[in-house]
């Protein structure tokens, strides 16, 4: 690879989609002979913007690995930083970001969309408007869940199968608590879920209780994802070591290309698939389709699919090109240099 000018600037803008009001911040990181890098965080402050600037200063911005570590200080930009830079080295190679990672091990990805609404018949909309756009997996919300264990348990049932009913037979599920559950609730819904064969039960407990999800997962059948607000490695480890983990679920914006990557590495050992969370903008949908590529344990990954028109149209402007197409439940691979998408910052301003 020939060198690259060091590091320019570091900019950010934040996109806030006019319907769901989905937030995320697109990270601009400029190089020498103008090349451009893009990543997406949820957010940071002018103090991180400025730390960041300082420890890219002079830097050889191809040098991502490097630089991921030092960022270790500035987590809420360091996976931006991370997919901007791998961006840059990506263009000056003249290749996909999944090249310089050892190359595809597949030609495309399979796609999952979480689905909303606050009742079974606005879920079955979702449903029906998410599939036609070409998904086959679905994320369910769980339903709220106070009063009496097993009329929660049963109303959860309802819900499944009635989406299960409408998607038919080439859709697949998974149903997220987000963390949210009482151990008695989640081991009895875990329990009753095993005839329906989900892809997993997403967070069903939090997962700083170890040991409650530790019985849960031998309690039951029911597939187990946890991973989405885990900063450290040290607590995936935890969760693979003690074997309570079947999905591993980290995020795409928190842990950046090369985190999840090192993550993915980690949980192969394990015989763990991997199936990054990702509730942002489409920039880290490039991002995490290029890991999906060059991933062996990949499994599925979690695009965002907003129920509005009006916001797909600006998710595509973003990026200048539309990275979220799903054609018969599989997600379409970037195909140019670095990320393969090109961020109109006019659009963004």
């Amino acid at each position: 690879m020939r060198a690259v000018p060091g590091f320019q600037g570091l900019r950010t803008h934040v996109v806030r989609e006019p319907v769901s009001r989905r937030s995320y911040t697109v990270v601009v990181i400029e190089a020498g002979s103008g090349v451009m890098g893009y990543g997406e965080c949820a957010g940071a402050s002018e103090a991180d913007v400025d730390q960041a600037r300082r420890i890219l200063a002079d830097r050889d911005v191809t040098a991502y690995e490097v630089i991921d570590r030092q960022l270790e200080a500035v987590p809420a930009l360091r996976a931006a930083v991370n997919m901007a830079l791998l961006d840059i080295a990506g263009k000056v190679a003249k290749a996909p970001v999944y090249q310089l990672l050892g190359g595809p091990t597949r030609n495309r990805a399979r796609a999952m969309t979480r689905i909303e609404g606050s009742s079974d018949d606005e879920l079955a909309a979702s449903l029906r408007r998410a599939k036609g756009a070409g998904y086959r997996a679905f994320l369910v919300p769980a339903p709220e869940h106070p009063g009496q264990q097993q009329e929660f348990v049963n109303r959860t049932l309802r819900c499944v199968d009635a989406l299960i009913a409408a998607g038919g037979d080439d859709c697949d599920f998974v149903l997220d608590a987000a963390g949210g559950l009482t151990p008695a609730i989640a081991a009895a819904l875990s329990r009753a879920l095993e005839g329906r064969h989900l892809l997993w039960f997403d967070e069903p407990v939090a997962v700083s209780n170890l040991s409650v999800a530790g019985r849960l997962s031998a309690e039951s059948v029911t597939p187990l994802g946890f991973g989405r607000d885990i900063h450290d490695a040290s607590s995936f480890q935890d969760l693979l070591r003690e074997g309570v983990i079947d999905v591993l679920r980290p995020d795409i914006r928190r842990h950046g290309i090369s985190g999840v990557r090192r993550l993915a590495t980690l949980a192969e050992t394990y015989y763990t698939a991997m199936a990054p969370h990702h509730d942002g903008g489409p920039v880290a949908t490039a991002a995490a389709l290029h890991l999906a590529a060059c991933v062996p344990n990949f499994f599925i990954q979690q695009i965002p699919f907003p129920e509005s028109e009006e916001d797909r149209q600006v998710r595509a402007a973003v990026t200048g090109r539309p990275v979220e197409v799903i054609e018969d439940g599989f997600a379409v691979l970037p195909d140019g240099p670095g990320l393969g998408v090109e961020v109109n910052e006019r659009v963004l301003a």
